[in-house]
């Protein structure tokens, strides 16, 4: 399932110099993971602000919860989650650029279950 999260972290302003790089160091390297485990799929700036934008995918809201939470600076961050459900013309997109695929692959329509295909090899 996919999530687009709104977020905007803000370190409070006590927080000593040294404790910020920590942190920042730390959320750079939990987001890497999470980038390598497919949780974190694209990751955007809001320019003026220390808002960002990311687009998630997990099992359901209580994976993608753990993973947010996961995060150094989760305590400090404000975070809005929307659930995407996949509309009508992007399926239809999805599926004619796979029968494209399909014919890039082996000349001709078809799925890569294709009975015929088997009987080729």
């Amino acid at each position: 399932m996919e999530f687009l999260v709104r977020f905007e972290t803000a370190l409070p302003a006590g927080l000593g110099a040294e404790e910020r790089e920590r942190l920042r160091t730390e959320e750079r390297k939990r987001a890497g993971e999470l980038r390598r485990a497919g949780l974190l799929v694209k990751l955007w700036r809001v320019p003026g602000t220390r808002g960002g934008i990311g687009l998630w995918e997990a099992r359901d809201a209580t994976e993608l919860h753990d993973a947010l939470a996961s995060l150094p600076t989760f305590p400090w961050m404000t975070a809005t989650v929307e659930p995407l459900a996949t509309h009508p013309q992007e399926a239809q997109l999805q599926a004619a650029r796979a029968q494209e695929a399909q014919v890039q692959r082996t000349g001709r329509p078809g799925t890569d279950d294709d009975p015929e295909e088997e009987s080729h090899a």
